[in-house]
C-alpha cells in the first residue's frame, strides 16, 4: 500500500512522515530526490547549465541555488522551464523508489512525501493522499518561529502555495497537527491501526 503525504509550509509533515517510519513505513522524500537529480557530474544539472548559464554552478560544481532562485523567482517562463527540466527525472525516480520498496516489501507501508503534490496533479500516482492540517493562523506562527521571519514574510510564503484548506478538503486522510506531540501522535496511530498496518 502507498500514500502520498503533502501539507502547507511548518504544517508538520516532517514529523508525521517520521511518526509513520517509526511504524514501520518506508520513506519516498521528493525534496531528497530533488536534491539527488543535479548531483555534480548529473545529465539534469548539466542541461540546468547549459539553459542558465554557468553562473548557476559553484566552483566545485554544485548547484547555486541561491543564483538559480534568483533567476526563476518572479520570472514565470523561467521558472516553467527549469520545472520541466527538473519535474520529469524527479517523477520517474519517485515511481522507481516506489516500485522498489512496494516488490522488495509487500507488506509495509510507502509513504512519499511531496510538498507540491496536491499541485503537481501526482495524486493519480497514490492509493491515498495524506494532508497534514494546522490552521492558517498556527501555521504562520510556527513559520515565523521556525525561519525567523516577519509576518508580512511568512504571509508571503504561505500565499505561495495552495491554501492548507484546499488541501484539506482534497485529502483521503488528514492529520490535525494543531495540538501536542501526543495528540498528532495519537491519529497517526488511529491512521495505522485503522488500515490494519502492523
Amino acid at each position: 500500500m502507498n500514500i502520498g503525504l503533502t501539507g502547507g509550509i511548518a504544517c508538520g509533515k516532517s514529523t508525521v512522515s517520521a511518526m509513520l517510519v517509526s511504524r514501520g513505513a518506508l520513506l519516498v522524500d521528493a525534496d531528497q530526490i530533488a536534491r539527488d537529480v543535479v548531483l555534480p557530474g548529473s545529465p539534469v544539472l548539466e542541461q540546468v547549465a547549459a539553459h542558465f548559464g554557468q553562473a548557476v554552478l559553484q566552483d566545485d560544481g554544485s548547484l547555486n541555488r541561491k543564483k538559480l532562485g534568483e533567476i526563476v523567482f518572479g520570472d514565470t517562463e523561467a521558472r516553467k522551464q527549469l520545472e520541466h527540466m527538473l519535474h520529469p527525472p524527479i517523477r520517474k525516480m519517485i515511481r522507481e523508489q516506489m516500485e522498489t520498496y512496494e516488490k522488495q516489501f509487500p507488506d509495509r507501508l510507502v509513504v512519499v512525501d511531496i510538498p507540491l503534490l496536491i499541485e503537481s496533479n501526482l495524486s493519480f500516482m497514490f492509493e491515498e493522499i495524506m494532508v497534514v492540517y494546522v490552521p492558517r493562523h498556527i501555521q504562520l506562527e510556527r513559520l515565523m518561529l521556525r525561519d525567523g521571519l516577519a509576518e508580512s514574510a511568512a504571509n508571503n510564503r504561505i500565499d505561495a502555495q495552495m491554501s492548507i484548506e484546499e488541501k484539506r478538503k482534497l485529502a483521503d486522510i488528514v492529520i490535525d497537527n494543531s495540538g501536542a506531540w501526543e495528540d498528532t501522535y495519537a491519529e497517526v496511530e488511529r491512521f495505522w491501526l485503522g488500515k490494519g498496518l502492523s
